[in-house]
């Protein structure tokens, strides 16, 4: 699970490569919408306001992860039990092909314009996830280690923080990582509409001011966020999972 040094050398040298593609790639071209890395990362480093924006986006997909972990884990958990699971079920089943996207407009017009909209839809495409993952991950622990633990007096509670919560946990934290890529990409959705922060917001105005390289700066900018918070769940999982 541990990352070694020839996968950071891996990581680099990817890196690299896809800078001296895009570099090669603006020269050629010589258009203002390919404007030249060294640019887009002059203006990371020097644009103040790309910070606010960031930190405004920052907020948001941290409030959702929060927000959808704390109800999808105990649902899909407790899905072992058969009243939890013949509640959750036909919920999941029902409302999970729908795509939650298109529930931008109906949330902001029952809570709002503010982060609260934002912020749970969001939450609700990550709900599914997440608890869809955690709901199978939870009815594939097999019976024997359950029966195993009863035999030693084990109580209920006991059962789920010695065996199931262990057993489901990596897949847990893979849902999360996951995620992260879903909860970036509905950010952006989310922040291009009706609002005046936030990274998509940034991506959406400057692309019509044909301000190429602060568009450019933006998307970076985003993808690092998303980039950071997969690293911090990978790191997490190293080592909360360190059996794997």
């Amino acid at each position: 699970m541990q990352a070694s040094k020839a996968d950071y050398k891996g990581y680099l040298i990817t890196l690299a490569s896809l800078l001296l593609i895009w570099a090669a790639a603006s020269y050629l071209l010589q258009n203002p919408a390919l404007p030249n890395p060294l640019d887009v990362l002059a203006l990371i480093l020097t644009r103040k306001e790309l910070i606010t924006h960031t930190a405004v986006s920052l907020i948001r997909v941290v409030y959702s992860l929060a927000l959808a972990l704390s109800v999808a884990l105990p649902a899909g958990i407790l899905s072992r039990e058969r009243v939890v699971d013949a509640t959750i079920s036909p919920i999941i089943y029902l409302l999970y092909p729908i795509p939650h996207i298109v529930l931008l407009p109906l949330y902001i017009l029952l809570f709002g314009i503010g982060d609260l909209s934002r912020v749970l839809l969001i939450a609700t495409i990550l709900f599914f996830q997440i608890a869809v993952t955690t709901r199978d991950a939870a009815k594939q622990v097999s019976d024997y280690y359950v029966y195993s633990i009863l035999s030693l007096g084990a109580s209920k509670i006991d059962i789920y923080r010695h065996v199931i919560i262990p057993a489901v946990m990596p897949k847990i934290l893979t849902a999360l990582r996951i995620s992260i890529g879903t909860a970036i990409a509905v950010l952006f959705f989310a922040e291009s509409f009706a609002t005046t922060s936030g990274l998509g917001y940034l991506i959406i105005d400057s692309w019509s001011r044909a301000d190429y390289t602060t568009m450019y700066a933006a998307i970076t900018t985003m993808a690092l966020l998303g980039f950071a918070l997969y690293v911090i769940v990978e790191s997490a999982e190293r080592r909360v999972c360190r059996w794997l």
